[in-house]
């Protein structure tokens, strides 16, 4: 799957998890592109058996979509927390994450994944 593809699910996982409907609508808020972009994705991932859209325009995602997702965003979160770790503020080290969870080796990831997880570990026994 392409990046762009990879960041239309995790900020529909995203709005998703915020508890309200998901709509093409707020997909463009959240990501700042248009809603024709908005639209033509949503119509290749719904292709792709990605996501759903029900007659009321409520994007789901769906199980092969959702793990997906969950995948992208675990990436983002773990990431993110490894750079703030060696000194880089929140937003930065969020926006780096995002351009850097769709490039690295799982490999990599799986190796800076147990490095926080042991940090972390380290760091909330008294």
């Amino acid at each position: 799957m392409r990046e762009s593809g990879e960041m239309y699910l995790e900020t529909i996982l995203v709005l998703s998890k915020k508890g309200t409907d998901v709509h093409s609508v707020d997909v463009s808020e959240e990501m700042g592109y248009s809603k024709p972009s908005v639209s033509r994705a949503v119509g290749i991932l719904k292709g792709k058996g990605l996501i759903t859209v029900d007659p009321n325009g409520v994007i789901r995602l769906t199980k092969e979509g959702r793990a997906k997702a969950e995948a992208i965003y675990e990436r983002h979160t773990v990431l993110t927390e490894a750079l703030m770790m060696i000194g880089v503020d929140e937003e930065s080290a969020s926006e780096d994450a995002c351009k850097m969870e769709h490039y690295i080796s799982e490999r990599s990831f799986e190796a800076i994944k147990n490095h926080v997880t042991q940090y972390r570990g380290r760091n909330t026994q008294p």
